[in-house]
């Protein structure tokens, strides 16, 4: 019995060990420079049923079932999607726009796993008829379930589906 409390113990403490040091926020963020006016991209960006058109996760779960509430592009919008399980189950609300420059989202996933973040659309004027577009969001990883992220690279996986949905918008923008 001694040995099976000093082993739970032991347990105990490497988890909050590793809770204690894994990472508690994160940050993933890209960026395209796209061939069109600002006002033009922007327009394009805000309504979220456009982010069909380029979205990586749309590709993973083409069948995916999808709600909208409210009036597209304008603060308080919600769409809800119910996917596979590479896409999951959630919802996004537009909380802020701040017109030519940011749309500002929440994001609540409620399956595989229950998480929310912050994400945005931001535009810049790089010319008359160049503009960035950065594509991020981020969120707190709480513990312990942060120590998951000790073993997976957000920035790395998620960054790739952004680089790829960032393309797929650029091909669409500049047609």
């Amino acid at each position: 019995m001694e040995i099976f409390l000093y082993i739970l113990l032991s347990i105990i403490v490497l988890m909050i060990l590793l809770a204690a040091v894994a990472p508690k926020k994160y940050n993933v963020s890209r960026s395209i420079v796209v061939n069109k006016p600002v006002n033009e991209v922007f327009l394009y960006l805000k309504l979220i049923r456009n982010h069909n058109d380029w979205s990586p996760w749309k590709k993973k779960d083409p069948n995916i079932k999808q709600e909208y509430i409210g009036t597209d592009g304008e603060v308080g919008f919600l769409a809800k999607w119910e996917g596979n399980k590479d896409v999951g189950t959630g919802e996004q609300e537009i909380i802020d726009i701040i017109e030519n420059k940011t749309i500002i989202s929440i994001l609540r996933f409620f399956k595989p796993w229950k998480s929310q973040s912050d994400a945005y659309l931001s535009v810049d004027a790089v010319s008359d008829n160049e503009t960035k577009v950065i594509w991020g969001f981020s969120g707190i990883n709480k513990p312990p379930t942060n120590i998951f992220f000790l073993f997976f690279n957000m920035d790395k996986t998620v960054g790739k589906d952004f680089e790829e949905g960032l393309r797929d918008l650029k091909q669409i923008l500049e047609k």
